[in-house]
């Protein structure tokens, strides 16, 4: 489902600052070798958290879902020169065309790139947060929440991505497990008054929240 006319979205992506050449290729060799590439973030979202990114110039990110890395080499972007961020994902199988794009962008050192279940694998981090994304697996999500809600700074801002779901979210039809995982998300998060929340149609929905 498109929320947004291509020929507008197309605009919007030609009136933003361009992907480096690194993105470019990234984007291009994930759609080509890599399964199911519309997971990328992609372009547009790409600048948008590079955005974010920028304006909190965080000290510690925590991705929760890798993929082949574009989401997590745009967030880099914003990051303190002794910031860090941590990605997490468990398909070992993308680690190696994955990690191999992280060694060569500015950001290597930067990045904690670990093969690990996040649901066993966040407890051990200290935090704090200023700034988590989260686009892995959807009946999670809200578990996901939960565990790093408490580790977050004050001010800090929870990304999440997919909380639309193709336009099933708003369809009365779709009663699968991960769209009613992520309609019961969307009201956890809506409920929760420690943080303050909006909801963007970009892409496939993106919910971002801030810290109180």
């Amino acid at each position: 489902m498109e929320f947004i006319d291509p020929a507008i979205e197309e605009y919007a992506r030609l009136f933003s600052d361009p992907e480096s050449d690194l993105l470019k290729e990234l984007d291009r060799e994930t759609h080509a070798m890599i399964l199911q590439p519309r997971m990328l973030s992609g372009h547009l979202q790409g600048r948008f958290l590079s955005f974010i990114s920028k304006i909190l110039r965080p000290n510690l990110i925590l991705e929760i879902g890798t993929y082949t890395g574009y989401s997590a080499l745009c967030l880099a972007e914003g990051l303190r020169p002794e910031g860090k961020i941590i990605t997490l994902d468990v398909n070992e199988e993308l680690e190696k065309f994955t990690r191999s794009f992280f060694d060569r962008s500015g950001f290597a050192p930067q990045i904690d790139y670990r093969i690990a279940d996040a649901k066993n694998e966040i407890p051990t981090i200290a935090g704090p947060f200023d700034l988590v994304f989260i686009d892995a697996d959807k009946r999670n999500y809200a578990l996901y929440f939960d565990l790093v809600i408490q580790k977050m700074n004050a001010g800090g801002i929870i990304l999440v991505d997919n909380v639309l779901w193709s336009g099933k979210i708003v369809d009365e039809k779709a009663q699968d497990k991960s769209t009613q995982a992520l309609r019961d998300f969307n009201q956890k998060c809506l409920e929760d008054p420690r943080v303050e929340k909006v909801l963007l149609p970009l892409r496939d929905g993106l919910l971002m929240m801030r810290v109180i």
